[in-house]
């Protein structure tokens, strides 16, 4: 089972309950795809995250505070768990996981979101994904990790109905709805 804490707690995100069924399909769906599907299929099986959507002043004390970037960011990923921790956890076959918090900027979401001519849902379900990939592990501090990222996110993307974030187009919802 999937569990998705989503809490308002700055910006003018609106309604919690749509942002949380949106983190939890995005979340749901980078498990997957980063072949952690089992873990929410388990019916004894419990993976937690938290999604804090916030204001960029937030963002800008916690980026300073766990990055020592002066700034605000669109998304921030805490993960409980080191890489090798997470690989082992994940070997013992253990059931129950606190796979770590994520932290969204409304400002900075929404003002890429325009410049990039999304639909904010849109935006906000590839930096979930982007997000998740990185309580999973993965990163993009070199070429080849962030090619490797990018093609995954963009693999995930195109399941939840939304195109390549990373082409040189720009990017909108495949979906309309979205």
């Amino acid at each position: 089972m999937l569990d998705v804490d989503c809490d308002v707690v700055g910006g003018d995100w609106g309604d919690a309950a749509e942002w949380e069924e949106l983190a939890e399909a995005a979340i749901r769906a980078a498990l997957e795809a980063a072949g952690q599907g089992r873990l929410v299929a388990l019916p004894d099986a419990l993976v937690e995250v938290s999604v804090r959507l916030t204001d960029d002043a937030e963002m800008q004390r916690l980026n300073l505070d766990y990055r020592g970037k002066d700034k605000p960011t669109n998304v921030l990923s805490f993960p409980m768990h080191t890489p090798d921790a997470l690989a082992r956890w994940l070997a013992d076959g253990e059931t129950d996981l606190l796979l770590g918090d994520l932290a969204l900027g409304f400002e900075t979401v929404l003002r890429e979101a325009g410049e990039k001519r999304l639909v904010p849902e849109a935006h906000v379900t590839h930096l979930v994904v982007h997000g998740t990939l990185h309580l999973l592990g993965h990163d993009h501090l070199d070429d080849a990790s962030a090619e490797a990222m990018e093609a995954l996110e963009t693999r995930i993307l195109n399941g939840l109905g939304l195109a390549d974030p990373y082409a040189d187009s720009g990017w909108a919802a495949v979906d309309e709805s979205l």
